[in-house]
């Protein structure tokens, strides 16, 4: 194979989420603080449910480790995309390409499934209150925990070696700001038809079917929730139930956007926008609509903030 038009290795250039433009500084500042308060809202959520031991509940399990893969994947975008606008290049090698590909894969396909089975755990609370201890015991929920990261495990060490192995045109040039599977494989020469029925199959178990989950598991929560007798409780569960379904519906929309819509309906604008939404914005999101709205955390943040008030005063008077 000659080496100058076809490669398996190099390396590539990344064009951003935005050019060096007027706007472009004012862009930048706005990404620095998702970014942060993602991380920070995430960090604290976790801190909140494993300091109370009031939120050591199945729910808050499941919401403390979504909260963590939240951190992980936005942390293996994010940080690079900074550090190319500030020293004006986008190279990233082959190696490191690769490598982004397998996290953020893993991390990604991990919460697609997480969030499945939550809405299945919040069906079970709702509709199913008094088997909700055998349903979602201890186990069940490691268990749930344990199958979220082997699907999203399985999706990674599947998806990239058979699209970071395909030859590469001579054209380095990667028109997003990550290495995205599709992006990749659009890059990429040679038949690639097998890789794409591979991915499109990865993504029916990956997005379809725990996308299925969570509509249905909110439809019956919805239609459980219209029988309730109490107007105030009516208008909090649908709020609660609304604000969820906003959310996971961006998430996994913006993500079918991505995989499935056939390449006709993209172009670079339109896969960068939809990529920040489900990569960018949504670890921003979680924490904000599933825990810091929650009564329950609020009010663990109410007590730590009561105890170290009374461990300052203990301190002050000791002194």
């Amino acid at each position: 194979m000659d080496g100058d038009n076809k490669t398996f290795s190099g390396d590539f250039t990344l064009t951003g989420l935005f050019t060096h433009s007027k706007a472009s500084g004012f862009l930048f500042s706005i990404l620095c603080v998702i970014f942060f308060m993602a991380l920070i809202s995430n960090g604290f959520v976790i801190f909140l449910i494993c300091r109370d031991s009031r939120l050591h509940t199945p729910m808050y399990f499941l919401l403390s480790q979504l909260s963590f893969i939240d951190m992980l994947y936005i942390s293996t975008i994010v940080p690079k995309m900074l550090v190319d606008y500030m020293w004006g290049k986008g190279t990233i090698s082959f190696m490191a390409c690769t490598a982004q590909h397998f996290l953020y894969m893993g991390f990604v396909g991990a919460e697609f499934f997480l969030l499945g089975l939550m809405a299945y755990d919040r069906y079970v609370a709702i509709c199913s209150p008094l088997t909700y201890t055998v349903f979602m015991s201890h186990r069940v929920c490691w268990g749930i925990l344990a199958s979220s990261w082997f699907g999203g495990a399985l999706d990674s060490f599947i998806l990239t070696p058979i699209t970071m192995s395909l030859p590469f045109c001579a054209s380095h040039k990667i028109n997003h700001f990550f290495c995205e599977a599709p992006t990749m494989l659009r890059l990429a020469c040679g038949d690639k038809v097998i890789c794409e029925m591979v991915m499109y199959i990865c993504c029916v178990m990956m997005l379809l079917i725990p996308f299925s989950v969570v509509t249905a598991s909110y439809t019956q929560i919805l239609i459980m929730v219209h029988q309730m007798k109490s107007v105030e409780g009516k208008k909090r569960a649908f709020a609660t139930c609304s604000s969820h379904m906003m959310v996971v519906t961006l998430f996994y929309g913006a993500a079918l956007y991505i995989y499935m819509l056939p390449q006709s309906y993209h172009t670079p604008m339109k896969d960068k926008i939809f990529s920040a939404f489900y990569t960018i914005l949504t670890p921003l999101l979680n924490p904000l609509i599933y825990s810091l709205r929650n009564i329950d955390v609020t009010g663990a943040f109410k007590r730590v903030l009561a105890s170290c008030r009374g461990t300052c005063g203990v301190t002050r008077e000791e002194f």
